[in-house]
């Protein structure tokens, strides 16, 4: 039951099981990294003191560093929201080693058909999106700054939101919009698609991401079947690397998890299937097969993505 739990978390240990995992192809991670949650489990509380006060902004600002002495890969979500410009990056990748990589959400900007109404979208709100899948600007404000950072650059994400009827008719016009998008990227990255219709998880779909060798991004998510379940889909495995992030458990929205779970100190609730589904992906499909893996936790899938993950790492 400890071990269940993962109450038996060492963060020593954690660093050595991580960097093993990752010399074998296993990349495992977490879904962002500034949590004061975690301190006092991976974060030194005393690095961000100041005469003895803690200070937040130091936490947020030079949390990442501590995180990459005991991780190896982390997803940045926040790139979903802006396109992270060059000092950015540059401060991101400058406090980690060269081993490690970092995973991007790709910014919406790119993956939204239509805009929600959503204060942050202004006069766009309700509106058709005129960069949906525009390559150009994919190529122009995230490849570009990125090619100096490239071989510490894990997967490209491209996340779409639950798709309507009024976005597309019929998937397979999805299905021709990602292929001709996905044919138009400059190959050597490694691109992931995370979609949030069940009903386009579709052969078709599959042979699409098959032919530009890139990965459906397996999902735990609220209202998708579970990981493990789309691991056994036929043609499932479309590229030459393979990638997961274990969001919520099916049927549990996100607000609720929020509300549950914050501030993320400890696991409150155990989610069999996604553990099941990581671990395959984890030690079947990397560690055994040679396919290298990147797997991402968030902390509200159980309550504590730390010690989610720490269950991972034994086989």
């Amino acid at each position: 039951m400890l071990e269940l739990f993962g109450l038996n978390f060492d963060r020593e240990a954690l660093r050595d099981r991580l960097s093993k995992l990752a010399a074998k192809g296993a990349f495992i991670g977490t879904s962002s990294w500034k949590y004061p949650g975690w301190l006092g489990m991976l974060y030194d509380r005393s690095v961000y003191e100041n005469r003895g006060r803690y200070s937040e902004k130091r936490f947020e600002d030079e949390c990442l560093a501590e995180y990459g002495q005991f991780f190896r890969t982390v997803c940045v979500d926040a790139g979903y929201y802006k396109f992270p410009d060059p000092p950015y990056l540059e401060k991101l990748f400058g406090q980690v080693n060269a081993g490690f990589r970092f995973t991007f959400k790709v910014t919406d900007t790119i993956t939204i058909r239509r805009f929600p109404r959503l204060p942050r979208f202004g006069q766009a709100q309700g509106q058709f999106n005129e960069h949906f899948l525009d390559a150009d600007l994919f190529r122009e404000r995230l490849l570009a700054p990125l090619q100096p950072f490239r071989d510490q650059t894990g997967v490209l994400i491209f996340e779409f939101s639950e798709f309507r009827e009024t976005d597309f008719s019929d998937p397979e016009d999805f299905f021709a919009a990602l292929d001709e998008f996905l044919g138009a990227l400059p190959a050597g990255w490694r691109y992931g698609v995370e979609i949030r219709n069940e009903s386009y998880l579709d052969p078709a779909y599959f042979r699409v991401l098959r032919r530009h060798n890139t990965t459906h991004v397996y999902n735990q998510w609220t209202r998708m079947p579970p990981a493990e379940e789309q691991l056994q889909l036929p043609e499932n495995a479309t590229a030459d690397f393979a990638a997961a992030r274990f969001l919520l458990t099916p049927g549990r929205a996100y607000e609720q998890a929020v509300q549950e779970f914050s501030p993320y100190t400890e696991t409150k609730v155990v989610d069999p299937s996604a553990r099941r589904a990581a671990h395959t992906l984890v030690w079947d499909v990397a560690v055994r097969r040679g396919k290298p893996v990147f797997v991402y936790i968030n902390n509200r899938l159980e309550g504590n993505a730390l010690r989610t993950v720490w269950t991972l790492t034994e086989e």
